[in-house]
């Protein structure tokens, strides 16, 4: 079961601005009842160009409906400028945080304020382009580079949690870790900077201690860094992780990845025995 902030249990309970605004200056729908979460979203602009009102209706979850009713509260009074530089993030954080299995509903309120503007703008509705990845959730790979790009996304389940795309049959998972690569590899520089070996260890504690270690800790799993020799990372994993079968996977795909990004892309991870 989902923990939910007051925040969030309020906007579900008591919606703001739910309806169509007459005569919409910009109007989108995005997501699909099929597929089980679905916003319809208009504003209309004031005589200064700044949103004047906002409205939404959505068929989905208490967090959709949540991040649909924030939306709209968040961006009123705002040009739409500004409308623009409203995050995913921006969305959960104003209802104190999202699961993270719901952070789709928030990035579902973004693409819907950003088709609204590029409707008022006159863009095509549609990136041209644009390829389906997941057939069953009619996910796009512009859809998913974004959200791994803006998130800073590293796995397939965190690509799902944001978009849905996996969630289904499972068919297009390596389709999108090939999409997640492409980014990471597209976001690495060109030319690491110089480390000494004290701040190349310092660095890997601190990459373990706050992005990797919580991400094993939520499935019981945990590591140990037992030393740094060269660019050779040596690590113990323990808890669950030490009787997973997918340990050797993880500690390539995700532990040793996540080095590498935050770090240095000549990092190799060693696993000990216990």
């Amino acid at each position: 079961m989902w923990e939910y902030t007051d925040k969030v249990k309020d906007h579900f309970l008591n919606p703001r601005n739910v309806g169509e605004v007459e005569n919409p200056d910009g109007i989108a729908e995005v997501g699909s009842i099929a597929c089980g979460d679905a916003l319809k979203f208009s504003f209309k602009l004031d005589e200064n160009k700044r949103i004047k009102d906002a409205r939404f209706k959505t068929f989905g979850c208490a967090s959709a409906i949540a991040s649909s009713s924030a939306l709209t509260e968040m961006i009123k009074g705002m040009t739409l400028e500004e409308a623009a530089k409203v995050t995913n993030k921006d969305i959960a954080e104003y209802l104190g945080g999202l699961p993270d299995e719901k952070m789709h509903c928030s990035v579902m309120g973004k693409e819907a304020l950003e088709k609204a503007i590029e409707n008022y703008q006159g863009a095509p509705a549609k990136e041209e382009g644009a390829q389906i990845v997941c057939e069953c959730f009619g996910v796009t790979d512009r859809e998913i580079e974004r959200a791994v790009r803006e998130n800073h996304l590293t796995t397939v389940e965190e690509v799902t949690n944001y978009t849905k795309a996996g969630g289904g049959c499972g068919n297009c998972h390596e389709a999108i870790r090939q999409i997640i690569e492409r980014v990471r590899a597209e976001a690495r520089p060109t030319t690491a900077p110089k480390l000494t070996n004290i701040q190349k260890i310092k660095l890997i504690e601190e990459a373990l201690a706050k992005e990797i270690r919580p991400s094993l800790k939520h499935d019981g799993g945990d590591i140990e860094l037992i030393d740094v020799v060269g660019n050779r990372v040596i690590v113990a994993v323990r808890g669950a992780c030490a009787s997973c079968k997918a340990s050797d996977i993880t500690l390539k795909h995700f532990v040793e990845a996540r080095l590498r990004d935050l770090v240095s892309p000549d990092l190799t991870i060693e696993e000990v025995a216990s």
